[in-house]
């Protein structure tokens, strides 16, 4: 591979940093990391054309789908594993440990499965490489019609656009009118056409292209609303709040590029010195505690992570303050990750020198891929905003956190 380490070391870090290892892990999750796992040599293998080719190869897509990596959500009654949230962050770390863009897919991909929660279309998910694209990053116009709405738009951020099988996006019946609710809407695949915009610096193998589409027919069967749609189906997951479980869905990415940042800097520092300075990285004190305090932040990442959606799976159902003031620890949980992934990975390139800029070395990589994912809006430093107004006995200042 490259400068760092290989692959399967960075897959061993998941295990051994504050997850269970996979061998003791039961049930559904437990061959879910085995899946992760088993991917190791593929994606070792693809990994230099994913920023090239600005999305995933086929047979990596492929191969997340057969590992069913994009049904992690689905029902248990529609076949799919219905993990619990904590477990579905697991899933998601340790795919991005392998890869950020991998990672990415796997949340976004994942996450949209929980559609089958809400919908009576059953039947897409019974094909198992079904991909759902989701953009929520503009609004679309949603014209009603008999049987349903006529949709048109143009929606960025199309996450996995080039591989998916539907795609949803955001749509309101009066745009002009800010009140007016906002319509989760599902277009089939030969309904838009996609924008090959996706230039970027980080993520670049997730091809999130802008996609449009011009006055296609969508019916009330293919709709939901964006926020106060009720579950078709029983699990506690249906029953959280959608703004807040869209937000969790990719809050396992930059914890996974930081442990493989953590893992391919070990890598590095065990072979090679400073330029001019003949110890090797490992034998520096300042290097030794760069790392140490790199895992230390990490874990306490983690930790708030896990217990912000711990108090957001109690909170919502007695609802009230609580839930409310839990929706903000969420989403305050996500901007942390990604501050302290950015943190991570900038002290290890600092510590590593020179050949962290260049591209055969894992952490140059890194460094990028934490920079992207914590543009995400679920994990705005606009999120401080939120919680810090809810401290001080003001509303919240926006609905959709």
């Amino acid at each position: 591979m490259s400068d760092g380490c290989d692959v399967a070391e960075a897959n061993e870090l998941t295990v051994h940093s504050g997850l269970d290892e996979v061998s003791d892990v039961g049930g559904p999750v437990g061959r879910v990391l085995e899946a992760v796992r088993a991917l190791v040599p593929l994606i070792a293998e693809k990994r230099s054309e994913f920023d090239g080719e600005r999305r995933l190869p086929e047979t990596v897509f492929a191969a997340l789908a057969d590992a069913e990596l994009f049904r992690l959500w689905l029902p248990q009654a529609l076949g799919g594993p219905e993990l619990s949230p904590i477990d579905f962050v697991r899933v998601v770390e340790a795919a991005s440990v392998l890869d950020g863009s991998v990672g990415w897919l796997v949340g976004n991909g994942g996450g949209m499965s929980r559609l089958g929660g809400y919908l009576e279309e059953a039947g897409w998910f019974s094909d198992t490489r079904a991909f759902v694209a989701s953009a929520t990053g503009a609004v679309g116009v949603a014209s009603p019609v008999q049987g349903g709405f006529c949709v048109s738009g143009r929606w960025p951020f199309g996450s996995g656009a080039h591989h998916a099988t539907r795609f949803m996006v955001l749509a309101s019946v009066r745009p002009e009118d800010p009140t007016s609710p906002l319509l989760c809407c599902y277009l089939d695949r030969a309904e838009v056409t996609i924008i090959d915009n996706w230039h970027v610096s980080g993520l670049r193998g997730t091809g999130s292209c802008d996609f449009e589409a011009r006055e296609i027919f969508v019916p009330a069967a293919h709709t939901h609303p964006f926020l106060g749609l009720q579950p078709t189906q029983p699990g506690q997951l249906y029953r959280m709040p959608p703004s807040s479980v869209f937000a969790w869905s990719i809050s396992g990415v930059p914890l996974g590029i930081a442990s493989g940042a953590i893992v391919s800097f070990a890598g590095l520092a065990v072979r090679k010195g400073r330029v001019g300075n003949q110890p090797l990285l490992r034998d520096r004190e300042t290097v030794q505690a760069t790392v140490g305090r790199a895992r230390a932040m990490l874990r306490a990442a983690r930790a708030f992570i896990v217990d912000a959606m711990t108090e957001l799976m109690s909170a919502a159902e007695t609802g009230g303050q609580r839930l409310v003031e839990a929706r903000a620890d969420v989403r305050i949980a996500n901007a942390n990750a990604a501050e302290t992934a950015m943190s991570i990975t900038d002290q290890l390139a600092r510590s590593a020198g020179a050949a962290a800029i260049f591209e055969s070395c894992d952490l140059e990589r890194a460094v990028r891929d934490a920079r992207a994912a914590a543009k995400h809006i679920a994990m705005s430093p606009n999120n401080y905003i939120t919680s810090g107004r809810l401290a001080l006995g003001l509303d919240p200042g926006t609905t959709r956190f």
